[in-house]
């Protein structure tokens, strides 16, 4: 399998405080990758920092071979990285379709096949597409917040606590969506909730303090239970 983005002792500044130590850790292509670890571990700065919002002090950041560390964030998007924050990002004021058509760098025949999908996917957001996204329960918002990362032909997705807030049956929606994106592109996903985490991530790697310190296959954490105490709070 090979390795679409790679991280190589990246260290993070924000002002003062030092976020990141020792990041280090290699994405598989066509794989889910889950970054686990406790609230403030430093994920989300992980997932910040590969897109250039908070930009890397220290280390390497390569992806597809190529070292994007020093890349303003409008790059690192037109380069193929797709990123869905925590707070999903979505205008407010602007409909459905507006939201989905501002998200795309092009409109062609791709990002129509592409919008096509997407709204296979998620009915709801064609249901609504003249609602404004402020509008929008919080499930719906977290569809259309993944659906505007997936309209441009993205070869990787990073994916911020898709769960967040979210009722049992719409994180089952969730979970049903990202399974079906797998298909079709490599996605980095930060999880707070282990249950899904676990049932869609092949790999994971626990961030611990600013600094990753454990990796491996997603089965086999799932036997750890010594491990997923000490760094995930799990008994």
């Amino acid at each position: 399998m090979s390795t679409l983005l790679e991280l190589q002792n990246v260290q993070t500044h924000i002002d003062q405080f030092h976020i990141l130590h020792d990041i280090s850790f290699e994405v598989p292509k066509g794989e889910v990758t889950v970054l686990l670890g406790r609230n403030g571990a430093g994920k989300t700065t992980t997932l910040r920092t590969i897109m250039g919002l908070n930009p890397a002090t220290a280390g390497s950041i390569r992806f597809n071979h190529q070292e994007i560390k020093k890349w303003k964030p409008y790059m690192v998007a037109k380069s193929g990285i797709g990123y869905v924050p925590e707070d999903q990002g979505i205008f407010a004021d602007l409909t459905v379709g507006e939201n989905l058509r501002v998200a795309m760098q092009k409109e062609d025949e791709n990002s129509a096949k592409l919008l096509d999908w997407v709204l296979e996917l998620f009915p709801d957001l064609k249901k609504f597409w003249k609602k404004p996204g402020g509008q929008l329960s919080g499930g719906q918002k977290q569809m259309l917040a993944i659906a505007r990362a997936y309209v441009n032909d993205n070869e990787l997705l990073l994916i911020d606590e898709p769960s967040k807030g979210l009722a049992p049956i719409i994180v089952e929606k969730v979970m049903e969506t990202i399974q079906q994106m797998k298909e079709k592109t490599t996605i980095v996903l930060v999880e707070q909730n282990f249950i899904m985490a676990s049932k869609i991530g092949d790999s994971f790697h626990i961030i611990d303090d600013g600094q990753t310190v454990h990796n491996g296959m997603m089965s086999d954490l799932k036997q750890d239970k010594v491990m997923m105490k000490k760094y995930l709070g799990i008994a």
